[in-house]
């Protein structure tokens, strides 16, 4: 019998990594950011693209190439994604990470306006479908390649945000995940969805803690294992892992990266 041994610790955390061409979405977000400097200082060739300024300076100044791309136009999606494949001689990997509530907070669902739903429909489910869309074609030409979807706790659950269009996109982005891991599985691709738990990304989730109080934070952090809020460098070294040959017979899942919530 063969016998195989194995030195520990292994040689490097993640190797695979080095030269492989990774797109990422909402690149100049805290977790955006947090991503494309995990890949970046693993060889990779990092592509980013957001909609706002701010976001591609931050992301600029760490060396990420990317360009403003509005993903609610599908079209611009499609072509940023074939820019990358055409100047990386192919895609390996895609993160679809834009997202988020856009400003918004809870309001009843009976007075909730079609924009307000549209526009966290678009930015949330349909961004990540034109993206994979598009990078599937060229995933498939080299019968390989990674997605890996950042979704949210409320892909499972009600959202704390009470935000219902959230809500409905994180649960649709998570169908799309399991879908597709099905269909574009027998081409080398997997796709998997990552559910980040309470992480302060900005001024809009500071600002929900904020008000909930010293009471209410202290009841909420008691409900998790880890008796601590999350970090965006929580979620960029769960992406290295699903996107990494070490997760390679990983595809349709959902990870929770949230500290054990009750």
């Amino acid at each position: 019998m063969t016998r195989i041994y194995w030195s520990w610790p292994l040689p490097s955390l993640l190797p695979d990594l080095a030269g492989r061409s990774i797109a990422v979405s909402g690149v100049g977000s805290a977790f955006g950011l947090a991503i494309a400097r995990a890949f970046k200082e693993q060889g990779a060739h990092v592509f980013g693209c957001d909609v706002e300024a701010s976001g591609l300076a931050a992301a600029a100044a760490i060396g990420i190439a990317c360009v403003r791309v509005d993903l609610r136009d599908r079209d611009a999606a499609r072509d940023w994604i074939d820019a990358i494949a055409a100047k990386a001689s192919g895609l390996d990997i895609l993160v679809n990470n834009a997202g988020g509530v856009a400003g918004q907070q809870h309001q009843p669902f009976a007075s909730l306006g079609d924009a307000d739903w549209d526009i966290l429909i678009d930015i949330n489910l349909h961004a990540a479908m034109a993206l994979s869309r598009a990078a599937t074609r060229h995933m498939a030409a080299a019968g390989s390649g990674a997605i890996v979807n950042i979704c949210s706790g409320a892909a499972l659950r009600a959202s704390l945000t009470g935000i219902q269009a959230y809500c409905a996109a994180k649960h649709g982005l998570l169908g799309l995940t399991r879908q597709l891991a099905h269909e574009l599985g027998p081409q080398g691709i997997r796709v998997n969805a990552i559910a980040p738990g309470l992480v302060l990304t900005g001024d809009a989730t500071q600002r929900q803690w904020d008000a909930y109080g010293p009471e209410h934070q202290d009841a909420i952090l008691a409900g998790v294992a880890m008796r601590r809020l999350g970090s965006a460098e929580d979620i960029a070294r769960a992406t290295l892992f699903l996107a990494s040959e070490w997760a390679g017979f990983v595809t349709g899942q959902i990870l929770s990266v949230d500290g054990g919530i009750r």
